[in-house]
Order: C-alpha cells, then sequence, then structure tokens
C-alpha cells in the first residue's frame, strides 16, 4: 500500500511539472511569424475600433458594448439567427495548432458575414463598413498560417450564409449591437492565442 502511494504522488507530480503541449517546429518558422504578427496587429485594430463602431451604429442607450444586461439578450440572439462564434480554447494535445486556427478563421467569417448583413440597414455606415475590411484582412492572414499547417487531407474551412430576421429598427440595432459585442469576446480570444505564439514576445521575456 505504501508503495502505491509514493507511486501515486510520484504521478501526480510530473502530471504537474509536464511542459505544455507545443504547437510545432513551423511556428517557429520566420514567414509564419511574420504572419502571426501582422495578425496580431490586424486583431488590436479591430479590438481598438469597436467601441467606436458600436457608439457610431447604435442609437439606443440601453444597449452597451460592456454590459452584464447583454447576457440577457441570447433569447434575442436566437430570435433574430445570430449564431454562436465557434469556441477557441488553449493550444494543446487536444485542441492543436491547425484546430485553433480553423475555428478562427471560421470565427471571422462568421462575423463578417453578419456585419454584411446588418450594415446595410444600419443609418451609419462607414466605420462598419472599415471594422468589416479589417476582419476581411484578418481572415486572409489566419488562412494564410492555417495553409501552412493543415494536412493535405484538411477540409477548406467554410460558414454557412447568414440569415437574419431583422422585421424592425429594434431587431437591426439589437442584431449589430450582439455582433459588436461577440466580435470583441472573439477577437479578445483570438489575440490571446496569437500572443501565446508569438516568439518575439518570448525573446523579450529572457532579455
Amino acid at each position: 500500500m505504501h508503495i502505491l502511494i509514493v507511486f501515486a504522488c510520484y504521478m501526480a507530480s510530473t502530471a504537474r511539472s509536464a511542459p505544455l503541449p507545443q504547437p510545432g517546429p513551423l511556428v517557429e518558422d520566420q514567414h509564419f511569424q511574420e504572419i502571426l504578427q501582422r495578425s496580431r496587429s490586424l486583431t488590436q485594430k479591430i479590438l481598438l475600433s469597436i467601441p467606436d463602431t458600436h457608439k457610431s451604429c447604435i442609437h439606443m442607450e440601453t444597449l452597451q458594448l460592456n454590459s452584464s444586461e447583454n447576457a440577457k439578450l441570447v433569447t434575442m440572439a436566437s430570435t433574430i439567427g445570430i449564431p454562436p462564434a465557434p469556441v477557441l480554447r488553449a493550444i494543446s494535445e487536444n485542441f492543436p495548432l491547425e484546430c485553433s486556427l480553423r475555428r478562427m478563421h471560421e470565427g471571422l467569417l462568421l462575423h463578417r458575414g453578419l456585419l454584411s448583413s446588418v450594415s446595410p440597414q444600419l443609418e451609419v455606415k462607414d466605420k462598419v463598413g472599415d471594422l468589416m475590411a479589417d476582419v476581411r484582412d484578418l481572415a486572409v492572414q489566419i488562412k494564410m498560417m492555417l495553409k501552412m499547417v493543415q494536412s493535405e487531407a484538411s477540409v477548406e474551412p467554410t460558414t454557412a450564409p447568414v440569415s437574419l430576421r431583422l422585421p424592425g429598427d429594434y431587431e437591426v440595432q439589437v442584431a449589430a449591437h450582439l455582433t459588436l459585442v461577440q466580435l470583441q469576446t472573439f477577437g479578445q480570444d483570438v489575440l490571446r492565442i496569437l500572443r501565446s505564439l508569438d516568439r518575439s514576445e518570448k525573446e523579450e521575456d529572457k532579455s
């Protein structure tokens, strides 16, 4: 019994000290890192522009970007037809780099489709158009990284066409609001993962 206890403690300590799975040698590639850093810059630009975009096109005072009340609009999102964003997790053996990049790409296509669907019915469209362009550019960069890591048998990421139910101005406002709220959260997750892959930051940490 004593031996079993010692062995169990040894296994537990080994599991705690085991290094996290690495994304793979390709992440060290200079070209991959250049695309990664462009993607980080675009993601930061998107996150910085979301508050101004929200302010310019949402005129209902009850719809605030960073509000605890947003959780109560889940049913409304389903009624309008806004799909949830793909879930992003830290890269691991169960969630490899290819899967992470694929979900990033799918999520960006989804949000670009949502913005495209709601934009024509907004009174102010300029900032939404600029945001859509940045989301499109980021999707291009993510797809470039995905092509570098995916296997030949991988299926190209696609998203179903977005069709929103927007019978009136209230639904348009809620749809635009929820899209920006969801894009902000998704973008924060994207940025977190990209930062974990950026070797320039790791070099700075060592210096």
